[in-house]
């Protein structure tokens, strides 16, 4: 039915396949009171490890299926597709792993990425604070040497997983006086001492999805917990980030697709005046407008996903583009299936008021859209300035 061919290979077909079957089969009957009742989605997280989903981006020698970040996206799409808090709780493992995959040794990564890949242990990312957020050279929790251990002290905020992850991996400052380049990246596990979670937060959408902050009191972790060198934080930070946000888009996508769909199915069953409002072309460019920007985006998230996994190396401008341009898009397709549905869809009882609702955090986490503009913005002053000579 006119859909552009992506040529998947069959190993991602599959994956494409196997991620709609769970969310049309696991999440679709339950979303609606996951979102009411603010329950972290824990059978569906155990549906994905049964189905092998965590370890999608893994390496097969610590039990993953060594897929890329095109892998990934393919799932996610089709996850979001169900719901995005439940999706956002599976990926933001992913987001807490990658460190660990990208900047950890040997021993880091044979002890931790088997159980992230497995789904026996869900992880998470700690960069945001009370005072960085879009800043996050304002970070002001601190890792201090004592012996064979690092002491960690202060609190992480919104931070996604909080409370229900095992594993941890923690940007702290090192040396304050060096700025971002004092920044270091640790893993703390949820039984180290002196680590504790605050309040599960209240949100507008994405209510299944669990928010907490984190709290560090003296929590003594041992000295080889660190990741990759000292004073590297913020490149690891930034490395994770870069290689997350095509997924951010690709959740956009999802969420986008779906609303449409709910769209489509109202304007073709919605009669007034005599005939369904799909009749109406007021109605028929509404939807062609949401077709197309929901195909353009996919077609940005793909081809960044695939230009990642072929070894570009400089994809900070890229991975921003993906996410800036697809979640844009949801939150406007989002906004005018609710318009098309009408009172409908103002309406609990349907599902797109929880898609607008969940849409805007896209816009917000893992960098702000104003954040990704500077991304892209600061890349292309660069490579001006450099062919200019």
């Amino acid at each position: 039915m006119g859909k552009v061919n992506y040529f998947l290979t069959e190993e991602q077909q599959m994956i494409v396949d196997l991620a709609r079957q769970i969310a049309e089969e696991k999440i679709v009957p339950v979303r609606a009171e996951l979102d009411e009742k603010e329950e972290f989605p824990w059978d569906i997280m155990k549906d994905l490890a049964q189905a092998d989903l965590f370890g999608l981006y893994i390496p097969e020698e610590y039990g993953g299926l060594g897929g890329g970040c095109f892998e990934n996206c393919l799932a996610l799409e089709q996850l979001a597709w169900g719901c995005i808090a439940v999706t956002t709780t599976y990926a933001a493992s992913a987001l807490g792993g990658y460190p660990i995959l990208l900047f950890g040794n040997d021993e880091q990564k044979s002890k931790y990425l088997p159980d992230i890949a497995s789904g026996k242990k869900l992880a998470a990312f700690g960069l945001t604070e009370a005072n960085a957020g879009s800043d996050a050279g304002a970070i002001q929790t601190t890792a201090v040497e004592d012996g064979d251990y690092w002491v960690l002290n202060g609190t992480k905020q919104w931070i996604t997983n909080g409370g229900e992850a095992e594993i941890y991996t923690i940007i702290a400052l090192t040396d304050k006086h060096k700025g971002p380049r004092g920044a270091s990246a640790f893993i703390v596990e949820k039984s180290d001492p002196g680590f504790s979670f605050g309040k599960k937060e209240r949100k507008m959408g994405l209510r299944a999805s669990a928010t907490r902050e984190l709290i560090f009191n003296d929590c003594r972790i041992p000295k080889d917990r660190l990741l990759g060198r000292r004073g590297q934080g913020f490149i690891i930070a930034m490395k994770t980030l870069d290689l997350a946000r095509p997924g951010i888009g690709a959740i956009g996508v999802g969420l986008a697709q779906a609303a449409l769909d709910e769209a489509v199915k109202y304007a073709k069953e919605r009669i007034q005046f005599g005939q369904p409002i799909m009749s109406f072309q007021a109605i028929q460019h509404m939807l062609a407008d949401m077709a197309t920007q929901i195909e353009a985006a996919r077609a940005l998230v793909y081809s960044v996903a695939r230009t990642i996994d072929a070894g570009e190396k400089d994809i900070a401008k890229l991975a921003a583009m993906a996410k800036l341009f697809a979640t844009d898009m949801a939150m406007k397709v989002t906004t005018d299936a609710v318009q098309i549905l009408g009172g409908y869809g103002y309406m609990k009882d349907y599902p797109v008021e929880k898609m607008m609702r969940d849409a805007k955090i896209l816009q917000i986490y893992e960098g702000t859209n104003q954040i990704q503009r500077n991304v892209i913005g600061q890349a292309l002053n660069k490579e001006y300035t450099i062919k200019k000579k």
